[in-house]
Order: structure tokens, then C-alpha cells, then sequence
């Protein structure tokens, strides 16, 4: 799944690692969202979207009608 988390992050001058502390997951968590090999928990995602004061449909791009399992 695409997303804005980087560039959100970038935005706010925060490297992975703070980003990471704040949201109290790894860096590498972060890492794997930014590149989408990773999609976060609806509780992470939820976090993220609180965290930058966006929903989450402004964060995170769905491509339709793709079904991963």
C-alpha cells in the first residue's frame, strides 16, 4: 500500500527513529511502512493518522480492487 508517511515525517523534521519513539515501535516498523512492505495495525495506522492530524485515507493510498492475502 502507498502512503505519505515519509514525506509527513520529513516535513516535520523527525528521523525514523524519533517518529519510531513516539509512536513506541521500531524503527525498522517505520521503515517497512515508508517503503510499503509493511502495512500497519488499523491501531498503528490509527496512531499515525492522530500523530500527523490527518484521516487515514489522506495517509494512506488503497489501491482498489487489489486483494493481498
Amino acid at each position: 500500500m502507498e502512503n505519505r508517511v515519509e514525506q509527513l515525517r520529513k516535513e516535520r523534521g523527525l528521523n525514523q527513529e524519533e517518529f519510531a519513539r513516539m509512536l513506541k515501535v521500531s524503527r525498522q516498523t517505520i521503515s517497512s511502512i515508508e517503503r510499503g512492505k509493511y502495512n500497519p495495525s488499523l491501531d498503528l495506522a490509527f496512531a499515525i493518522a492522530d500523530f500527523f492530524e490527518l484521516t487515514i485515507e489522506e495517509i494512506f493510498i488503497r489501491e482498489k480492487g487489489v486483494v493481498k492475502s
